[in-house]
């Protein structure tokens, strides 16, 4: 499971820069990076407030932090199948509420 990279996706699919998102969660920009690149692992206080800043639920972060090696061999065709349906779905949750935040929708 890759948090940071998932952070990443969704802070970039928002079009909202590094610097905004540390600045709004209370971190610095160094501290965001890291944990987008995966040097760090994000604590649950930061997951949270991230994701309140975003103004989305945890759950999409998890969804979209998923990765093939976090499911069990016997899983696996149902995760290919299965998957990138869901996280697309996820993602386009994430468009639908920024869009409505900003007014746009």
């Amino acid at each position: 499971m890759n948090v940071g990279l998932a952070i990443k996706s969704i802070r970039k699919k928002l079009a909202i820069t590094q610097y905004d998102l540390a600045e709004k969660c209370d971190i610095s920009q160094t501290s965001l990076s890291q944990i987008e690149t995966g040097v760090k692992r994000p604590s649950q206080r930061t997951i949270t407030k991230v994701c309140q800043v975003l103004d989305i639920p945890e759950s999409i972060i998890y969804i979209v932090a998923m990765q093939e090696a976090d499911v069990p061999e016997s899983k696996k065709s149902v995760y290919e199948l299965v998957y990138p349906s869901i996280k697309s779905l996820a993602l386009q949750m994430v468009s639908a509420e920024h869009m409505e935040l900003v007014g746009a929708a």
